[in-house]
């Protein structure tokens, strides 16, 4: 695996370098403008994010975005790159947020969308996205008991600590869209992974809604394998929900800024807790570059 892990980097490196340096007579720089617009309510999307918990002292700081390095004339088709962070910290005393553990995710993607002509459902434009993407995941120094001088709950974490986390991925995600509606459904499947074991398949399914005064209410819906840290093997699949009501301020002149609301429940994003159920409610502020 090790081995397979070094040729993977500089290839993805290399591919990403080519990519950025590629011109375009149809557009020669790159843009924050996605002809995808990002999923409202996806946990996983590149974003800016700080959305602290309210039940638990902990915040959610994400960073990252996505860009359009050529879109055709037609504006029917585009490639781009995604770089993102996400990050849990802990709140404690003193403004003080020790890391605990961190995503990092990069990768391409390539969009295509099509208007609809007399079409029978509340849709005018039909759109598609696919994501190649590599992701991992660390514990950083608010996991780590200095004074111990050791991981915390390195005795009891069923893969022990550290342990290696590192996915490469398919994504493919396919809406229909208007003005005020967008429905769609996704499915990923995973080429590589450590830990293996798991189940390679994912399914994803979400619906937006704006909704008067300039707000919006969204549900990203995912059916994610589940890792039995017993049998250390998929065992079966678990629903995640993220629903979220917010409220986009480029009403009063702030453009892909929204202040929003989430409660999450099911299996954890973040890759070192991969195997864990969580419930959780957040509140915060989202740049959508």
């Amino acid at each position: 695996m090790m081995i397979r892990d070094r040729i993977l980097f500089p290839f993805w490196a290399t591919l990403l370098c080519l990519m950025m340096a590629t011109p375009s007579a149809a557009s020669a720089k790159p843009t924050l403008d996605t002809m995808f617009s990002p999923l409202l309510a996806d946990p996983l999307e590149p974003r800016i994010a700080v959305m602290p918990w309210l039940d638990k002292d902990y915040l959610q700081l994400d960073i990252g975005s996505s860009a359009d390095l050529y879109q055709n004339e037609e504006g029917n088709f585009a490639f781009g790159i995604d770089f993102a962070t996400y990050s849990l910290l802990q709140r404690s005393s003193n403004f003080k947020f020790p890391v605990d553990t961190i995503d990092y995710l990069f990768g391409v993607n390539f969009s295509w969308q099509k208007e609809l002509e007399q079409c029978q459902l509340p849709f005018d434009t039909l759109s598609a996205r696919v994501r190649l993407s590599h992701i991992s995941a660390h514990f950083e120094d608010g996991h780590y008991d200095e004074d111990a001088g050791a991981w915390i709950g390195a005795d009891t974490h069923p893969l022990g600590i550290p342990f290696t986390y590192s996915r490469e991925f398919l994504n493919m995600v396919v809406a229909l869209s208007s003005d005020d509606l967008r429905a769609y459904l996704g499915y990923q499947f995973l080429w590589h992974t450590i830990p293996d074991n798991i189940n390679r398949h994912s399914f994803q399914a979400g619906l937006e809604v704006n909704t008067p005064g300039n707000t919006y209410l969204a549900a990203d819906f995912k059916l994610l394998p589940v890792w039995d840290v017993t049998k250390k093997e998929t065992d079966t699949f678990r629903g995640t929900w993220n629903l979220q009501a917010g409220w986009k301020l480029d009403a009063i002149g702030v453009e892909h800024v929204r202040i929003a609301c989430n409660h999450f429940t099911g299996m954890s994003r973040h890759g070192m807790y991969f195997f864990d159920d969580e419930s959780y409610t957040t509140l915060g502020v989202i740049v959508d570059l």
